[in-house]
């Protein structure tokens, strides 16, 4: 690979570089001397599975890891704590100790799915926090003030509208940054809404005298199912790296065509070339955007199951929904009768609670025994039914 190829892959999909001449300094030493370099991100575990946005900051390391570079994978133990107040327009709630390993323990067990172990330091920041101590924690205070700090947009926002921002959110931007000053970090990777944070870590670097300061890259944040809000489990938008291999295929098949193209630039491993060579043969006629889409889909099945569980969602996927038929698997419930149907519903998991059952039975979007229902008031008597919720949710309910 060649510097110039290097650097192309570097940028792909890039939303902001700052201080891409020092990206470009490590690469060249890293391609024609041997060298290496660090390249820092991090995660706080906030949640037990890591999704499809999570993995736009992934590929990007894995791109580093190919050229030379070692990822600094920073799992946020202590920062979690506090929790990134980045976009929040509330203080979040603390997560518990055990809530926080056990997360931790999960996320270790995905990111391996993409990046190369071999290349890979997974670090967890209570290590070198924890001992900072109380003096430690307040000199570090003194490096940033509190002007500056409402310089951020979701804080200014806070403080407008007189909404509380606590201490302790303050000071989470400065532990980040001093993440990549205890680990002499070169390059920092991170979504563009947390580009205060890694800014920080270029002024901590230059405050504590390190002698350099870390570049900066940043990646566009990844759209979820519905195309306009950011990927994100609380707003059920999401494509879980652990969710099963029928599942994960079918969200995908679920995305818009023009969707379609931002998934494959972030998440695709093909060249840039041949994702042009795709759209060109879309819009000439030559190739049908469903098509496409399934290659993406079976790419991304694929990656984080198998080739083989790829080819089997999409057999399952063609006999449930191009041929009308049912699943050959689905979850069974037994119920006490009798039951209305939007509890049913709700009971078998297939809705999140009654009131979306009764919005999705108005809109046509359910099904009991293939044949739709729009009755809100529907009681089931024994017997034995299959509810299906949309094209992918499906259960066998027995009323007893």
């Amino acid at each position: 690979m060649t510097v110039t190829e290097a650097l192309a892959e570097i940028r792909r999909g890039t939303a902001e570089i700052i201080d891409e001449e020092r990206i470009e300094t490590l690469v060249k030493a890293a391609l024609d001397e041997g060298k290496t370099f660090s390249v820092k991100a991090g995660f706080d575990p906030t949640a037990p599975d890591l999704h499809l946005g999570h993995t736009v900051l992934l590929n990007k390391l894995a791109a580093f890891q190919r050229i030379g570079g070692r990822v600094q994978f920073i799992i946020g133990d202590f920062t979690a704590q506090i929790g990134d107040p980045t976009g929040k327009s509330e203080t979040r709630k603390k997560l518990l100790p055990e809530q926080i390993a056990e997360n931790a323990k999960s996320y270790k067990e995905q990111v391996f799915k993409i990046l190369d172990p071999e290349k890979t330091e997974v670090l967890f920041n209570a290590d070198w926090i924890n001992p900072i101590g109380a003096a430690g924690m307040l000199e570090l205070t003194t490096l940033m003030n509190v002007a500056r700090m409402l310089e951020r947009d979701d804080f200014e926002k806070r403080y407008k509208s007189g909404t509380p921002i606590s201490i302790s959110e303050f000071i989470y931007p400065l532990l980040q940054g001093f993440d990549s000053v205890h680990l002499d970090s070169d390059i920092e990777i991170g979504g563009t809404d947390q580009k205060f944070n890694l800014l920080m870590g270029r002024h901590l670097q230059r405050a504590y005298e390190k002698g350099k300061e870390q570049a900066v890259l940043m990646m566009p944040i990844l759209e979820g199912l519905d195309g306009v809000q950011k990927m994100s489990k609380s707003l059920n938008n999401y494509i879980g790296v652990a969710e099963a291999p029928g599942e994960m295929f079918g969200k995908m098949l679920s995305i818009s065509d023009d969707l379609m193209w931002r998934y494959y630039e972030l998440l695709s491993h093909k060249s840039l070339a041949e994702i042009a060579q795709l759209k060109a043969d879309v819009a000439e006629g030559k190739a049908h955007p469903k098509k496409v889409k399934e290659a993406l889909a079976m790419e991304i099945v694929e990656r984080f199951h198998s080739a083989t569980d790829a080819e089997a969602a999409k057999a399952e996927f063609d006999r449930v929904h191009a041929k009308s038929e049912l699943p050959s698997d689905m979850p069974e419930f037994t119920l006490d009768g009798p039951v209305w149907i939007a509890k049913a519903l709700q009971d078998c998991g297939l809705e999140p609670s009654t009131s979306q059952a009764r919005r999705d039975l108005k809109q046509g979007a359910v099904k009991m025994d293939q044949q739709k229902v729009d009755d809100e008031q529907l009681q089931l008597e024994a017997g034995e039914y299959i509810l299906q919720v949309g094209k992918r949710k499906f259960a066998r309910v027995k009323v007893k």
